[in-house]
């Protein structure tokens, strides 16, 4: 065998073996998914009336909101796996969800009294809510943390804080089945107030285990 032709053997085979990293991240987060779901099924569940809820634009509305943080702080905690990448010009994905929250919130205001809102704002599940997407987001956070070790990130507190972030969003898709409140307000509150959560713990772990 000419040179040539070892090196470009080894080249490809090379090329084979590696792998993207949001290739092995979403292989991880589709492993963690189960174990989540079956802490959500164990403890929450399905709300009684989803057959019902589903016909509601406010309930369906959640899971637009919760999908778009995941996919967008996805893209960010992947861009920031790679060394030296800056958030310029990245950070307003989550302007995504951040609007569309806003439009939801804008829409109660038109569809429901203004009176009630602080009874929308608070609802009947909110320390549930707060606490449960966190939670349920441990499994995701943990998956997605070891699989970013992949990359060489050289802001590991911040890539951990949107891998929180990500993990919210796939935790709080799963929470908002089980959630009796429906109103933006409520979702800008408590939902928020839980991803914050998440992403705390994902930046103090991406500080120790993204360092690269």
């Amino acid at each position: 065998m000419r040179t040539d032709d070892l090196i470009a053997g080894l080249a490809a085979d090379n090329g084979w073996r590696a792998r993207p990293v949001w290739l092995w991240l979403l292989a991880a987060m589709i492993a963690a998914l189960p174990l989540s779901g079956s802490l959500f099924m164990m403890s929450l569940g399905v709300r009684p009336d989803i057959g019902t809820a589903m016909h509601s634009p406010f309930f369906d509305f959640k899971f637009v909101i919760t999908i778009a943080l995941a996919s967008a702080a996805a893209a960010l905690s992947l861009h920031l796996s790679r060394p030296e990448a800056s958030l310029r010009g990245w950070i307003w994905l989550l302007a995504v969800p951040a609007g569309l929250l806003g439009i939801g919130i804008a829409a109660d205001f038109a569809v429901h009294q203004r009176s009630g809102w602080i009874s929308r704002l608070t609802g009947t599940n909110s320390m549930v809510c707060m606490t449960s997407i966190p939670l349920l987001s441990l499994p995701l956070l943990a998956a997605a943390l070891l699989t970013l070790r992949r990359g060489a990130t050289t802001r590991p507190a911040i890539t951990g804080a949107f891998a929180g972030l990500m993990s919210g969003g796939v935790a709080a898709t799963l929470y908002a089945m089980h959630c009796g409140d429906d109103s933006p307000l409520f979702v800008a509150t408590w939902y928020t107030l839980g991803f914050a959560m998440i992403a705390a713990i994902g930046a103090l772990a991406g500080r120790r285990l993204l360092r690269f």
